[in-house]
């Protein structure tokens, strides 16, 4: 594993944008960068990243099947508790789960280590499926690749074979967001690609659009049911909303599934710890304010609120120096304590890994980067090879 200087593409922006990906920079600053890639070799990939991702997601989905039974798992979630059924019914009921993204530590000298899930509304979904295998293609095209450069990544197929299979063709689903943010749309618009490409009808709807009927249905703005919808807004959100009420009764499906607000919680991390504590792949984790926090409280560690986004409130310590990340008032709901584990550094760039799980397969990998080792909204995402 090493991050390697590679020439721009003197048109890449305007590629971009021709291409729909128009947040390539944020608030003026640079998001996508393709100054340097991060190189890896095929084991790495494959019994590192893809592996690990197997394993745990099959572990995730064990502490679902707890949790989903467990009044006192729930609980230590902070999940509603008017949500406890609702959850439970949709995984009982096997409903289906579209996409994942895991976070990893990893440098490439030991065993990758999970740092959070971003279960249920991951970010960087159109860079790494369509834009970073773009890149590939021109860099190999262009002569400053060799020819037999890859990329761990089918993101973009395995989103649309997973709809397909989600999905009969010439369903009706409708794709939510928040369409005044402009990386929220955009993301959503390639998710209604997707689903087009696997023979859905889409219909776009902003989330702050929806409505209920007088028969407790979720409805668009011309009246029509929604019957399946997409939704780019997180549970923990919705399950605070009025709307939670209307939940179980609306008759909608939803993508993701309400049993993902059990994997999108950082809660979740100390629970998978004690179900296999010493596990290669795990970092020891507890609830703030036990024994147990306070003891890894004494070594270099970081505290994560259960509902945070892009190191949001999040304090590391290294053993050195104290890092903090924005302050957005996340933590109401509570705190978890994790070991710390360096993320990969190349001189003041930190990078952490995202594998991504679509269904219950890996299906591809992605690199941000900041120069502070809690990567924020603003870090910066840089395409990988495998060489």
């Amino acid at each position: 594993m090493l991050r390697r200087t590679v020439k721009e593409r003197p048109d890449w922006q305007a590629i971009a944008e021709a291409n729909g990906f128009i947040f390539h920079h944020v608030d003026g600053e640079m998001y996508w960068d393709e100054r340097a890639c991060w190189q890896f070799s095929l084991s790495e990939v494959e019994n590192e990243i893809e592996d690990p991702t197997t394993e745990l997601y099959a572990m995730c989905l064990q502490l679902v099947d707890e949790a989903c039974g467990s009044q006192q798992v729930m609980e230590q979630l902070a999940i509603p508790e008017p949500m406890w059924d609702v959850i439970a019914r949709s995984w009982r009921s096997g409903e289906a789960s579209l996409y994942g993204r895991f976070d990893f530590a990893y440098d490439g000298s030991g065993p990758a280590k999970l740092l959070e899930f971003n279960a249920d509304t991951p970010t960087s979904v159109y860079e790494t499926a369509f834009f970073q295998w773009r890149w590939l293609e021109d860099m190999i095209a262009s002569g400053e690749l060799p020819a037999e450069t890859d990329q761990f990544n089918r993101l973009h197929e395995a989103l649309v074979e997973r709809f397909g299979q989600m999905f009969t063709k010439g369903s009706l689903v409708h794709m939510s967001g928040v369409e005044a943010m402009v990386e929220d749309r955009a993301t959503v618009a390639y998710f209604e690609d997707l689903a087009g490409q696997a023979g859905l009808e889409t219909r776009f709807i902003d989330v702050e659009q929806i409505q209920i009927n007088e028969n407790g249905q979720f409805v668009d703005n011309d009246g029509y049911h929604i019957a399946a919808i997409f939704k780019l807004y997180p549970w923990e959100d919705i399950m605070r909303e009025d709307v939670a009420e209307s939940i179980a009764d609306s008759g909608t499906l939803f993508v993701e599934p309400p049993w993902k607000a059990i994997l999108s919680n950082k809660a979740m991390l100390p629970l998978l710890w004690d179900r296999h504590r010493g596990h290669r792949n795990l970092l020891p984790a507890a609830f703030a304010g036990t024994e147990a926090a306070k003891e890894l409280e004494r070594e270099p560690h970081v505290t994560k609120p259960f509902f945070s986004r892009e190191g949001a409130d999040i304090e590391l310590f290294d053993g050195e120096a104290r890092h903090k990340g924005p302050e957005q008032g996340y933590g109401e709901e509570g705190a978890i304590i994790q070991a710390y584990a360096p993320i990969a550094r190349h001189g003041e760039n930190h990078a952490v890994i995202g594998s991504w799980v679509v269904g219950d397969d890996p299906a591809g990998m992605s690199v941000r980067e900041d120069a502070s080792p809690i990567t924020r909204d603003l870090a910066r995402y840089l395409p990988h090879i495998i060489l």
